[in-house]
């Protein structure tokens, strides 16, 4: 019989208890300094989150905050690739399906596909580019 085919002998079962002792006094130990840490208590909140009363805001200054902010936050979005395997071996969007009948034109996925598997954007795609230009940039 082969070494390696040899039937496995139980560990001494003085190793397993020292291994399990050892084990529960290492668990034992990280209960102990976890329950010792202690965290800083959080400061005291202010009694009214806002500096002035709620009465005093001034609505067109945050509106027009908002309008500001916008293009940032949609910018990134109109601008991300769509696929992030595009132009590799591995994309699984970059088979296209062909057919032909007779006389007809012939009829292909690739249509739909392409835009988004050559890199394109939000704003890059055919109809919903045409959509997002409306939001600012």
């Amino acid at each position: 019989m082969a070494r390696h085919a040899a039937p496995r002998r139980p560990a001494p079962r003085t190793l397993v208890r020292a291994g399990l002792t050892l084990a529960a006094a290492g668990a034992a130990l990280g209960a102990g300094g976890a329950a010792t840490a202690s965290a800083q208590p959080l400061p005291a909140l202010p009694s009214s989150p806002l500096p002035g009363p709620a009465g005093n805001l001034d609505v067109p200054a945050a509106g027009q905050a908002l309008t500001d902010a916008l293009p940032y936050a949609t910018g990134p979005l109109k601008n991300l690739q769509l696929d992030p395997l595009a132009n590799t071996g591995v994309d699984p969007l970059a088979n296209g399906v062909a057919t032909q009948i007779a006389d007809f034109k012939p009829v292909s996925t690739e249509a739909v596909t392409d835009p988004i598997t050559k890199g394109g954007t939000l704003a890059t795609l055919p109809v919903v580019g045409q959509a997002t230009n409306a939001l600012p940039i």
